[in-house]
Formats: C-alpha cells, sequence, structure tokens
C-alpha cells in the first residue's frame, strides 16, 4: 500500500507518493569550503541580453542533484535528481537512493507552486521522460517503465524493466543518460566512452544483445526495438532537433557539436571504432572550439583564462537546445545553445546549411552565471517558451573527484519580457482537431507535447480521425516546411502514414519532405524494400538536385539488404559534385563496405568507377588488407583503374593500398603491378612516383630500394624525402640498414629514425652508439631514441651506465620509460634505476587521500604565484607533449588540455597521480614481446590480419603480426604513475 502525504509549508503544496520509506539523509563529501550563493542571488546576478530575466524555479532543500529534466502535457517540470553517484570513481552509494520530482507553476511567475515526489527508490538514475501511460527512467544497468495511466502521480505498481545492460562501473561519469523523444516518436538515449554495454531485453543472451560503447542509440517503445543510431566522440551530454527533424548532440574534450546521422562514425576521444573497416571517421559540425587555442598554457594558474573566456570557456559541454519557443524575440530563433561547464554560461551557436552539413557558427555568449558553484547539466524548454537550466550546484570540474555537495541544486527559468499564465492547461483534455492545429504554433514546445499526446492516444487505440484530417490539411495546404513537417511526424506517430504515401512524397517538392520521407519508409528495417519503393531511391540518387536528400538515401544504404543496397550505392558513388562534402564520402563508405565481401558485388569496378576519391582510397585499402588471398582483387583494380581515371583516382588507389600494407616487409606482386607502375610512372607526377617507388619495395622490386637507398645518402635532398625513405628501407628490412644508419645518427632530424633501424638488430654495441651521439640529436627526437635504450634489458643497463657516469642526465629519463625498466622483472637493474633515477610509486598501493595532502599545498595559490614560466613551458614540451596537446602544440596520444579546468587543483593532481583511476579501456597499456628480444609498450591503435599498429609514447608503430612473441593488456594507463616523483619541486 503506498502512501500520499500533502504537508502545507511557507505558501507551497509538498506532496510525497509512492515514498518506499524514509529518504536517506543526504551526506556531503565536497572538500571545497563555503556552498553556493543563495538561489535568488545566483539567479539575479546571471548576466543576460537585455529583456531577459532570470529566476529561481526551484532551489535546495526542494531541489537536489538536477541530472535531468522533462516535461509533461500538463507543462509541469519532472526532475531527476541523482544522489549516488559518487565522486567520478563508481557512480553509486548504496546507502543512498535517487528520485523523480515533479514542479508545477500554476500561475507562471518563474517559481514553483507544488512539489510531488514521483519516485524515491531509483538508483543511478540519469535520465527521466513522461509519455506512453507512464515515465521511462534510466537507470544504469536498467531502462524502466514505471506506468501511471491514470496520470495521478502514484505509480500504479512495480516498474518494468525494459531493457538491461547499460553498463555503469566502467562507464563511470560518461554513464548512458539523455532520454528524449524524437520527432519519429522513437525514445533516443546517449552513452559516453568509458562504458561497454551489451544491452538488450531482460534475459536473452549475449548473441541477442546490442553492444554499446559510445553515441546515440534508440527504442521504439511498443516494438521494443532497440537500435545503435551513430557511434563515436566522447561523452554525449545533450541533445536536440531543430525545425526540419535534424538532431545534434553536444560533446566534450575533442569537439562539441555533432550532426546525428543515422549509420555515422565520429571521431572517437580513445580507441578505434567497433568495426575496424571504417577507417576514417566523421569530424564535428562545427567550425571551431570554445578554447583559445594559442594562448599561454601558465595563464591558467590564474584561473580559466580570459582567452579561453573569450572563446567560449572551455571544452566542457552539458545540455543542448534549439530555441523554438517563440517568447524569446525573433533573432533567437533556431539558435543553439549549450552549457559550457566550465564557462558558467551558455554557449550560443548559429546553425548555418554547408553541404549536407549543418554547421554551428560562434555566436556571442549572453547568459553568463556569476556562483562559483554554478555547474549547468541540461537545458530543456518550458511550455510558455522560456528556458529551463539545470544547476548540479557543485565546486567540483566535470568528473567531481573532489567529492559530491548532495544538499544543493537548482532550476533556473530564462524569460524574456513579462511572465504571463499559461492559457492552455492539459493538452491531453484537448480533442484530436485541436492537438493537430498546435502543429502550426510558433511554440515548437506546444507541437512536439501534442504529437506526444496523439501517439499516446494511437498506442491506446483512440480515435484520431479528426486530428488525421486535420493533420493531412496542414500537409497539403501549408507552404512551410516546418508545419509540413510536424504535419508528416504527427501522422505517422499517429500510425496514419503507409508506404504507398511515404513513396508518393519522394517526388514532394521540398527536399525536406523528401528527405524524411525516405527515413520513415525504412523506419523499421525490412528484409527487403518494395521494389517500387528501392526504384525510386535509385531515381533519387541518380537526379535528386539536394544533397541532404543524397545524405538521407546514403545513410540508408546500412538498412538494405546487400542486394538492394548494391542498386542504390552505384549511382550515389558516380555523383562527384559530394566528393568534399563534410558528411557524404564517408557515410557512402559505411555503406559500400560491406559489399567487399558480396560474392556477386563488382567491388573492384565499383571502386575504379567512383568519382569519389576517398570512396576509392578506403576500397583500395579494404581489398590490399586481403592481398595474401585474393592478390587477384587488387590487380584487377590497378587495371581498371589505370586505363580509365583520372590523377586525383589514382593517387587515392595507390594510397589506399599503401596505408593496407603500411608495416608489412612483403608483400605478393599483383600480376598487373609492373604493367601498372610502368604505365603511371610515365606521368611525371612526383607524388605518384614516390607512392609507386614505396609499393614497388614491398612488392620485392630491387630497384625500387637502390633509388631509395640514393635518396636517404643525398645530403641535398630534403630532410622529409631523406626520412621516409629510410622509414621504408627499414620497413622492408634492407640487408644493409647498419651501415646506412650509423652515419645518420648525428644527423639531426633523422637520428631517432636511424636508432629505429639500429633498433632491429640485438646488437651489443647498439645502445653505446647511441649514448655516443646522444648530445649531437635534436631535444626533441631524445624521448624516442631513449624508448629504444629501454626496449631490451641488456640495453637498459647500457643506458644506466650511460646515467651513472653522467654521459645521460636524470631528466632524459621519463616515467614512462621507468616503468619499462620496471616491467622486466630484472632485480639488477631495478635496484640500478632505484639508485639512480628514484623510486615511482605503486599506484595501486598509493594512498590517495595522503597523496593529495603531501602536493595539494605545493599547488596553492602562494606557491604557484612565484612559479617560473618560462621554465613551466620547457617542462610541458619535455614530460607532457608528447602525448597531449596544448595551445595547438603537441602530441595527439591522449587527450587535448586546452580546455580542461586546469585552473581547478584537485583535478590536476588526481589526474597527475592516479592517472589510471578513471581510464578509457582504450588507454590501457599494452606490452609486446617481439620475437627479436625487444618489448615495446603502448596502446593498440588498430590492427589488421597481418599487421597492429601500436602508439607508444612517442610515435604510432605498425609491426607484422608475425614478429610478436607475446601480448599483454594490463591494467594501468599509458600515462604513468609518478610524474611529480620525477620533477624536482619547482619544476613540478
Amino acid at each position: 500500500m503506498v502512501s500520499t502525504r500533502c504537508v502545507a509549508l511557507a505558501g507551497f503544496t509538498f506532496v510525497s507518493a509512492a515514498v518506499a520509506a524514509v529518504f536517506p539523509t543526504l551526506i556531503n563529501t565536497e572538500r571545497t569550503p563555503g556552498g553556493p550563493m543563495p538561489a535568488h542571488e545566483a539567479a539575479a546576478q546571471v548576466k543576460l541580453p537585455a529583456g531577459f530575466s532570470c529566476t529561481a524555479f526551484a532551489a535546495e532543500p526542494d531541489v537536489g542533484q538536477p541530472i535531468a529534466m522533462a516535461t509533461d502535457s500538463r507543462g509541469r517540470l519532472w526532475v531527476a535528481e541523482n544522489y549516488t553517484y559518487d565522486n567520478g570513481t563508481l557512480p553509486l552509494q548504496t546507502d543512498l537512493r535517487d528520485r523523480i520530482v515533479i514542479f508545477e507553476d500554476k500561475d507562471n511567475d518563474g517559481h514553483f507552486d507544488k512539489r510531488t515526489v514521483f519516485w524515491d527508490g531509483a538508483l543511478r538514475l540519469t535520465s527521466v521522460e513522461v509519455g506512453l501511460g507512464g515515465v521511462w527512467a534510466l537507470c544504469p544497468p536498467n531502462l524502466l517503465f514505471i506506468p501511471d495511466r491514470n496520470h495521478d502521480d502514484v505509480p500504479d505498481g512495480d516498474h518494468e524493466i525494459v531493457l538491461d545492460g547499460f553498463d555503469f562501473i566502467k562507464a563511470r561519469h560518461t554513464v548512458a543518460n539523455g532520454l528524449r523523444w524524437g520527432p519519429d516518436g522513437w525514445l533516443y538515449g546517449r552513452q559516453g566512452i568509458n562504458g561497454r554495454s551489451l544491452v538488450g531485453k531482460p534475459g536473452v543472451s549475449p548473441e541477442q544483445r546490442m553492444a554499446v560503447n559510445v553515441g546515440i542509440w534508440r527504442l521504439h517503445p511498443q516494438r521494443r526495438i532497440f537500435e545503435i543510431v551513430a557511434e563515436g566522440t566522447t561523452n554525449p551530454w545533450g541533445m536536440d532537433w531543430d525545425e526540419h527533424g535534424e538532431a545534434f548532440f553536444i560533446n566534450t574534450v575533442i569537439g562539441h557539436l555533432w550532426q546525428v546521422i543515422p549509420g555515422a562514425h565520429y571521431r572517437r576521444m580513445s580507441g578505434d571504432d567497433p568495426n575496424p573497416r571504417v577507417y576514417e571517421a566523421l569530424e564535428q559540425h562545427a567550425d571551431h572550439v570554445h578554447w583559445a587555442t594559442r594562448e599561454v598554457w601558465t595563464d591558467v594558474r590564474k584561473g580559466v583564462t580570459n582567452a579561453t573566456l573569450v572563446a567560449g570557456g572551455g571544452h566542457a559541454h552539458t545540455g543542448l537546445l534549439i530555441y523554438q519557443g517563440g517568447q524569446w524575440p525573433s533573432e533567437w530563433n533556431g539558435k543553439l545553445l549549450t552549457v559550457n561547464f566550465h564557462g558558467k554560461r551558455l554557449n550560443v551557436e548559429r546553425l548555418e546549411r554547408k553541404g549536407t552539413a549543418v554547421l554551428g557558427r560562434r555566436e556571442p555568449d549572453q547568459f553568463l552565471f556569476a556562483d562559483p558553484w554554478f555547474r549547468g547539466i541540461d537545458l530543456i524548454a518550458a511550455p510558455d517558451g522560456g528556458v529551463f537550466v539545470s544547476d548540479w550546484s557543485d565546486a567540483g570540474e566535470c568528473h567531481d573527484v573532489d567529492g559530491i555537495h548532495r544538499t544543493s541544486g537548482r532550476i533556473f527559468k530564462l524569460t524574456h519580457g513579462e511572465a504571463k499564465p499559461r492559457a492552455i492547461g492539459d493538452l491531453s483534455s484537448l480533442d484530436g482537431r485541436a492537438l493537430a492545429k498546435f502543429q502550426l504554433s510558433n511554440n515548437d514546445w506546444l507541437a512536439r507535447q501534442s504529437r506526444r499526446v496523439l501517439a499516446d492516444r494511437a498506442a491506446n487505440g483512440g480515435e484520431l480521425t479528426e486530428a488525421q484530417a486535420e493533420l493531412d490539411q496542414i500537409f497539403a495546404s501549408e507552404t512551410k516546411s516546418v508545419h509540413r513537417l510536424r504535419a508528416l511526424w504527427a501522422l505517422y506517430v499517429c500510425g496514419g502514414l503507409a508506404i504507398d504515401r511515404l513513396s508518393s512524397m519522394l517526388s514532394d517538392r521540398d527536399a525536406h519532405v523528401r528527405a524524411w520521407a525516405i527515413r520513415l519508409a525504412t523506419d523499421i528495417r525490412l528484409s527487403e524494400v518494395p521494389t517500387p519503393l528501392l526504384n525510386k531511391f535509385v531515381q533519387l540518387a541518380e537526379s535528386d538536385s539536394s544533397p541532404m536528400v543524397r545524405l538521407v538515401l546514403a545513410a540508408t544504404l546500412q538498412r538494405l539488404p546487400d542486394t538492394q543496397r548494391a542498386q542504390l550505392v552505384l549511382p550515389l558513388l558516380s555523383r562527384g559534385e559530394d566528393a568534399i562534402d563534410h558528411n557524404l564520402p564517408l557515410m557512402l563508405w559505411y555503406g559500400l563496405e560491406p559489399l567487399a565481401s558480396a560474392p556477386t558485388f563488382p567491388f573492384e569496378n565499383c571502386i575504379a568507377d567512383a568519382n569519389i576519391p576517398l570512396v576509392q582510397r578506403l576500397g583500395a585499402r579494404r581489398l590490399a588488407e586481403n592481398i595474401d588471398i585474393a592478390p587477384e582483387r587488387v590487380s584487377t583494380l590497378l587495371n581498371t583503374m589505370v586505363n580509365q581515371r583520372s590523377l586525383e583516382s589514382r593517387q587515392a588507389v595507390l594510397d589506399g593500398i599503401a596505408q593496407a600494407l603500411s608495416g608489412r616487409r612483403k608483400a605478393p606482386r599483383p600480376a598487373s603491378w609492373d604493367n601498372v607502375s610502368a604505365a603511371l610512372g610515365a606521368g611525371g607526377d612526383n607524388a605518384l612516383q614516390n607512392r609507386i617507388r614505396d609499393l614497388s619495395a614491398v612488392f620485392g622490386d630491387g630497384r625500387a630500394l637502390d633509388e631509395m637507398r640514393a635518396i636517404v645518402i643525398n645530403p641535398e635532398a630534403g630532410l622529409a624525402q631523406r626520412r621516409a625513405a629510410l622509414e621504408q628501407l627499414i620497413e622492408a628490412r634492407a640487408p644493409d640498414l647498419r651501415t646506412l644508419c650509423v652515419p645518420l645518427l648525428r644527423v639531426r632530424g633523422l637520428s631517432a629514425t636511424a636508432a629505429t633501424g639500429l633498433a632491429l638488430s640485438n646488437d651489443a654495441g647498439v645502445p653505446r652508439l647511441l649514448v655516443a651521439a646522444w648530445p649531437t640529436m635534436d631535444r626533441l627526437e631524445w624521448p624516442r631514441v631513449m624508448s629504444i635504450l629501454v626496449s631490451r634489458p641488456a640495453w637498459a643497463a647500457i643506458m644506466l651506465e650511460a646515467l651513472a657516469a653522467g654521459t645521460l642526465q636524470r631528466a632524459n629519463i621519463g616515467a614512462f620509460h621507468a616503468r619499462q625498466i620496471r616491467a622486466f622483472h630484472d632485480a639488477p637493474l631495478t635496484r640500478s634505476l632505484a639508485e639512480l633515477w628514484g623510486e615511482a610509486p605503486d599506484e595501486a598501493l598509493q594512498d590517495r587521500d595522503a597523496a593529495l595532502r603531501k602536493w595539494e599545498p605545493r599547488f596553492a595559490a602562494d606557491a604557484l604565484a612565484g612559479a617560473d614560466k618560462s621554465n613551466g613551458r620547457k617542462i610541458f614540451a619535455a614530460v607532457c607533449a608528447a602525448c597531449h596537446t596544448l595551445n595547438g602544440e603537441g602530441g595527439p596520444v591522449g587527450p587535448d588540455l586546452t580546455g580542461a579546468a586546469r585552473d581547478n587543483v584537485a583535478y590536476l593532481l588526481e589526474n597527475l597521480l592516479f592517472p589510471s583511476a578513471v581510464m578509457p579501456d582504450d588507454y590501457r597499456l599494452t606490452t609486446l614481446t617481439l620475437k627479436d628480444g625487444r618489448v615495446l609498450s603502448g596502446m593498440v591503435r588498430g590492427r589488421t590480419g597481418a599487421t597492429l599498429k601500436l602508439q607508444s609514447m612517442t610515435e604510432l608503430i605498425s609491426l607484422p603480426v608475425a614478429d610478436v612473441a607475446k601480448e599483454e593488456l594490463l591494467p594501468v594507463s599509458l600515462m604513468p604513475p609518478g610524474l611529480l616523483e620525477a620533477l624536482n619541486t619547482s619544476d613540478a
């Protein structure tokens, strides 16, 4: 029996429903002293555009830790309160619970009047959405449905587990989140990069589940079909649809704005795409970032720098809203808003179409929050056209590693002009015709909620004849795309669109309608699309003038069986005008790639005939990866290409073959190679001739190796050309490598490459040659050469002898190199390292709190005030820049640090002292023991049947799999502990 209590307090009514027991006492673990501004003061101090106001809609103790929001047909605000998140290490406090709370503002004055606890028995609650006779709650590992069919705000009974398998242990702060209804009637969600989920209906086998890593997913609420929509990025935490139904999500670290394209593969912060034959990923859909890429990096010691504030505030973003409310001035319609987490503001973007891409253009930031504890999480539309902003209200950075302040939280409301009482009550009480007419409203909230009510009625078998008639009239008579599209979506969720009608819309005058007709006609995967519909798709691919329509067709390829996919892809590949589009070339590749193994599809001819060079390059790579099994396919491609393609296409095909064979010393020579290389080489293009020479070497042509030797020893040749030739000779294992490489050790710019060639030999004299040449080398080459010196135990011993003799300096050895030496488990070596270089802490055994207490005073403001900035830049370049980019300079191995919360000492120390504490699997360290005795460490960054790529601290190495004797994946980060201990106090 569920109890219901009503208590009047301070003019508000508080209703507690579905209260299972007394709610646990909230515990604050935040280490930062003080607290947030009073809510009314924080609202008053928000910097706003002229004519706008901000109110504290709700604040502690009435709301806390508001991680997500939704609204219902009555215009009420539903808030997911998450109290079980714990310090970014494991998002679960089992002695606490989460809850769903409803807020109602009856007089629409910007402050709630009534608060109802709907459910307080949640754990790991990250999102809430309302619809179809109940409430949807994302509580990883589960997606729950809590029925409330009589809408009395009391659950009708036990919740239903709709899906399970969402990872929450490894996922940590990148946990699944973000329930939102799409215009197509599906329930959308998101997941971040740390999670490795295996999602399915409860009780089904692993084979019946879908692996989800990072990206966007969706669920059909009636059919219970679960799909991955798009994959990649870092930690999506905000999503919305524009007036044309194009979805966008917000992200962090590697780029903030991404257009949702079904079937897309986006760049990842770390690791490789689950499909190894994706090869390349789409980049972000914005022409800027929100941090200063060229600022003086040490300025962050004073806080988030002015340069980064001007650029937007930093790399962390949460919440996304495309304004379509009609209450703000017209210039705001269609603008994209997102919370900049570190910048404590809303970033504003102007969306502009360029080809198939809708790109974000930077606009001035006009909503600036003054409270130092402001931590915006979510943005949603308010029923009256205003905007709700949820504030986690804490002092930590984006992982909250310094503790949780559970007793605070706010909901702010942004409004323009004078607030007016809502003229419309509960939309669910209106008839179908009235709901249909709301598709013409200038307030998109009304249009969306009306569609939601119609969808609920359709699911319950309700009467929809009048609604469908009104929607048909709107679609037929209106001229604006937005109104016709809303009618189209409403008809679809009402079940009023059959395939035949959607097929007729493929001839519509409006490209947006044609695009949505394609999407909806293939919304539910079929074993085969009706032939008349497929024929219309092919006609559009051949002749439609809209690149947007062609993008939707390209995305549709992945929803078709192979035979039908083959018919549609060929005309799309003939559209040369799409060759440099932001999205289309890669989307075409993603759709085409499975046909490489289709037995009857002429893949080689398709690649040769394509008018999209990127597809040609990746297609050639796909074929050449199987050159040992099917060299004749590569030969056929080369023959076809040389007879009929442009210079750009020829280069693309050869580049693709070279990419596939990177790291291989030998590969079968295609039967057509001699004739093709002779014909292509006569063209005189330098880039093409260089590529032919490289491939000829791999195909065993001794003449090509002779040409490379001549380049390497020619001091008049360019340094880059000499280095490339030497690298090719090293890959080919040329017999005279030692003779070539020894004198090059003292040629600045070639030293590290020459050392790599010498490292292939177990010659005991090599480390002494490297040590002797060390002073003549470029300092930038030292880390790579040091990695070679510690790749064999015997060589490491000679390196330590040089350290003892003073030939090398302690600063030449990084924490990564020290860890490599200790990994040999050679007692004398480890002892010598400890005596000469020092001990590094064992991260697993280190007392976290004690380590933080030791270092925090050394990073206090007064201690940093006298820091040597010039020396700091040098230390960063020596210790960090090999892996991390800062202000546009550095390596791509680890995350870009430019937009991070570098002014947050707790955040910095947590990552420096405990680099493995919050670590995606893709950053775990792999150790390779090679058959020649070397030991290499790094992150595996892709593999084929013949080769693998290892990203070390200094370089990306391609290795034949046959050279590897042992591969071990370790539970530690590539970034070693002990980076601070390796420095003296002033350098740290």
